[in-house]
């Protein structure tokens, strides 16, 4: 058992602090989990009212909610932002805090050396911070559904893309010993035209058919497209010098089971992915902020959608672009102590939102000036690729913050007026020096 005092009953509670309406706060947390929910009620001094568990269910949620109302609850803590319980709390009109795991984990040392993971003393502990600390807490803001269905595509996808590099990488290193010859022979491995050559050729014994004449009526039978690139000669010369991989007997039948279902695998994945991108451009076609996200250079759609769907369309969840900065991991982290103070990483954060900002900064480069300007900058200081990449990302998010706190599409004229205006007032000697990287955009879209 934890060591939590008072905690363990709610019988000895000293006086309660009135709410502004006259009745006694509460405060609750809730340990949830896919089974079943454990749930905590204290009131103002910290000592527990009820304790209890509901099952996740329609019955249990409904419980939970009616138990809550009738303490008269002022908060709600809980680990995680989303899914049906946390839905249930909202439409039942409570106020929602979120406490992420990681410093669930990092708080339970205050009330127990053990720390110990125990989900009724969870409950306790979210219940216990939200009545302690509840001026650090910002009430939960939801997006809207059309947000939260874009982020249900667009996720969806990435792990489609990341099934599709697993099963590419499976394809190579299977070939690499059953049919050298077929790695390297096109551009992509799981190119179209590198899965109908495997399809139709699947083993070197398939393959010894070929002849140059016969490969290059292949290839213009499939439309090949790059015939000037690599011409039927170099890629019979290619297929023909390397090793001869497993040639007849029943490794050679098995090599052919299991590249076929491979590519057949690799096929389905870019099916489905091209599906669910067909969906993700119809959403956001459809979403009220759109244009803020495919106004801005070299978007596109999947990236567009990406950023609106990390970012969400509830405004008060980033009251200004540092908040917003921390949460994608692009701002960096300072750390103090004693005579030691250096910036470091910011591993904390969504990575998903960080990973769509990062690809969408990388991209910007090569089609607007100012990116290529702060990422060669950021290089011209000793940064590494990936380093620059997040600078230009931060550059980025104060324009695209001021955009989307706006609810205004992305002007490139007015972003270049602005980083021209501020070039200028860095050159006057009356004006303080100050990076041109941290503060140009800010006024881009004013």
């Amino acid at each position: 058992m934890h060591d939590h005092g008072q905690t363990q009953s709610g019988d000895s509670s000293p006086g309660q602090a009135p709410s502004s309406d006259g009745r006694p706060v509460r405060w609750a947390g809730v340990d949830w989990s896919w089974s079943e929910h454990a749930v905590c009620v204290i009131d103002d001094t910290g000592a527990a009212l009820e304790r209890f568990t509901v099952r996740h269910t329609a019955a249990g949620l409904r419980k939970l909610v009616t138990t809550l109302h009738r303490h008269g609850v002022t908060g709600v803590a809980i680990e995680r932002g989303d899914g049906p319980v946390v839905a249930a709390l909202l439409q039942a009109a409570l106020t929602v805090f979120l406490i992420v795991p990681q410093q669930v984990t990092a708080l339970r040392s205050r009330y127990s050396v053990a720390r110990n993971k125990d989900d009724r003393f969870d409950a306790y502990l979210l219940a216990d911070v939200l009545r302690t600390d509840r001026r650090r807490l910002t009430p939960l803001t939801t997006d809207t559904d059309a947000t939260v269905g874009l982020r249900m595509l667009v996720r969806a996808r990435a792990d489609l893309v990341k099934a599709r590099v697993v099963a590419h990488n499976q394809l190579r290193a299977h070939l690499q010993l059953a049919h050298p010859g077929t790695v390297g022979l096109f551009h992509q491995l799981d190119g179209k035209i590198s899965l109908a050559f495997l399809t139709r050729f699947p083993t070197p014994r398939h393959a010894r058919w070929l002849t140059e004449k016969r490969l290059g009526a292949w290839l213009k039978a499939e439309r090949y497209t790059r015939p000037s690139t690599r011409t039927p000669a170099q890629l019979f010369d290619h297929l023909t010098g390397a090793p001869a991989g497993h040639l007849d007997g029943p490794a050679a039948d098995a090599g052919e089971v299991i590249t076929l279902q491979l590519v057949a695998l690799l096929t389905s994945l870019h099916e489905r992915i091209k599906t669910i991108e067909t969906h993700i451009e119809q959403a956001l076609a459809a979403h009220a902020d759109a244009a803020v996200f495919t106004s801005l250079p070299r978007s596109g759609k999947v990236r567009a959608a990406s950023m609106l769907a990390e970012i969400g369309d509830a405004r008060g969840r980033y009251p200004t672009d540092d908040a917003l900065a921390a949460a994608a991991g692009i701002s960096p982290s300072t750390r103090a102590s004693g005579r030691a103070h250096y910036v470091a990483f910011r591993r904390g954060c969504n990575y998903k939102l960080r990973q769509a900002i990062v690809d969408f900064a990388d991209a910007s480069r090569a089609a607007h000036p100012w990116a290529q300007d702060v990422y060669a900058r950021a290089r011209g200081r000793g940064h590494n690729h990936a380093h620059a990449v997040r600078i230009l990302g931060r550059a980025w998010l104060r324009v695209i913050w001021r955009c989307w706190t706006d609810n205004v599409a992305y002007d490139p004229v007015q972003h270049a007026a602005a980083v021209a205006a501020r070039q200028s007032r860095d050159q006057h000697p009356t004006e303080t020096g100050t990076s041109d990287d941290a503060v140009a955009p800010a006024a881009a879209v004013a």
